[in-house]
């Protein structure tokens, strides 16, 4: 399968819907009615573009499916999918996978998520500058009403897949999401997960894939009559981030049919990146020998290998991060930097370790002989620097993100 095409303006035939949100739901009887007519309501009213609101009934046993049957019959924008099975994923995934719309989205019955942030969401995928949009309740600007427990648990839990799967987005449990259909034809296979880890999952590996997701503040409250079990989507979701780490960690998780073929994205493969380090790197080298060479009289080696190290290090990263991995703006700089100086360290462990031995085993050593280890220390450093850079300061998940930010 080859990329993806490069993103454009959204176009539905006359008539045809450009939206389609999906309403997943079960046993919802007491909710469903008053939140899709308002839903409809807010949308004929104030949404620019056809729609259509499918309401997702996953194996209710109430009076969920009569609901959902007559407003499909009453609403002209309304239709109703019966799914035999349980999940809020395996829901979307169904009502997904069958649409044609353009646009694709979400939203909790509750309604917990004020309609006002709908057309923002999704407007950017519909203009073609974002893939996916997820409303955020951790960002600036947003604002948040709900219980203490509900907000450690979601801090907890974002603050856990930052760590564990070292993902850019800021709130992956937020019943508020949007994605291209062009993305999530392509993407809905490689999501395995049918319960509540499923957006964690499509967020997760569409962020790796390079795909550039827009967050959007919302206002919130919290539906105190919410009967999710806590503990036993908690343990669901670490099975699950478990499960995905597993599977980045052995390479079988493959995203080549995500990504785009855009001239953002040219040259991005690792053999276009090898040689746009190696020049950034030969020239950091040959800074670095001249800087070494003017501080090595007055400050004595290990001062001067420092000192030229550090200088070399941040040019070098901030080299790197433009030209070798396509970022622009200042989105994230500083964290790049402060993973780039850590990464200064394991330079300097070497390089420093390097004349230690040598003194060790020459007390005066020649200033040429001390450039050549030095300069030979720096090559293996600057491999291991590569890597680094490559797989934990500029991961691939993170490029599609940051590069827009300006």
């Amino acid at each position: 399968m080859g990329r993806l095409p490069l993103r454009a303006p959204v176009s539905a035939p006359p008539g045809e819907p450009v939206l389609d949100i999906v309403v997943p739901v079960f046993n919802e009887e007491a909710d469903l009615e008053r939140s899709v007519r308002r839903l409809h309501a807010h949308l004929r009213e104030t949404f620019p573009y056809p729609f259509r609101i499918t309401v997702a009934d996953n194996a209710s046993t109430d009076e969920t499916p009569r609901i959902a049957a007559r407003l499909a019959a009453e609403l002209p924008e309304a239709q109703w999918l019966r799914l035999p099975e349980k999940g809020r994923g395996g829901a979307l995934h169904a009502a997904w996978s069958g649409s044609r719309a353009p646009v694709l989205a979400y939203l909790d019955v509750d309604l917990s998520t004020e309609l006002t942030a709908l057309l923002p969401l999704v407007a950017p995928l519909i203009s073609g500058h974002s893939d996916i949009a997820i409303g955020t309740r951790l960002a600036r600007g947003s604002r948040v009403v709900r219980g203490p427990k509900r907000e450690v648990i979601s801090r907890c839990y974002n603050v856990l897949l930052r760590s564990a799967l070292s993902v850019g987005f800021s709130d992956a449990q937020c019943g508020f999401k949007a994605v291209r259909r062009d993305v999530a034809e392509r993407l809905l296979p490689l999501v395995k997960d049918s319960g509540w880890f499923f957006d964690t999952e499509l967020l997760v590996i569409a962020e790796r894939a390079g795909l550039r997701i827009h967050e959007v503040p919302v206002d919130w409250v919290d539906d105190p009559d919410s009967r999710v079990d806590l503990l036993a989507t908690a343990l669901a979701d670490l099975r699950g981030i478990a499960r995905i780490g597993r599977d980045l960690a052995r390479g079988t998780l493959s995203t080549a049919g995500l990504r785009r073929g855009t001239a953002a994205h040219a040259g991005t493969g690792l053999a276009g990146q090898l040689l746009r380090f190696g020049a950034v790197g030969a020239v950091s080298t040959l800074g670095y020998v001249l800087l070494y060479a003017v501080l090595r009289p007055p400050a004595g080696p290990q001062a001067a290998n420092a000192l030229a190290l550090l200088v070399c290090a941040v040019a070098n990263t901030a080299a790197n991060r433009r030209l070798t991995f396509g970022l622009r703006g200042r989105g994230g700089a500083l964290r790049h930097q402060a993973k780039g100086l850590l990464v200064f360290l394991v330079g300097l462990a070497l390089t420093s370790g390097s004349l230690a031995v040598l003194h060790e085993v020459d007390p005066r050593p020649a200033g040429p002989t001390e450039l050549v280890v030095l300069v030979a220390a720096n090559l293996a450093a600057t491999l291991l620097r590569f890597l680094l850079l490559r797989a934990w300061v500029f991961p691939a998940r993170r490029r599609g993100t940051e590069s827009t930010a300006a």
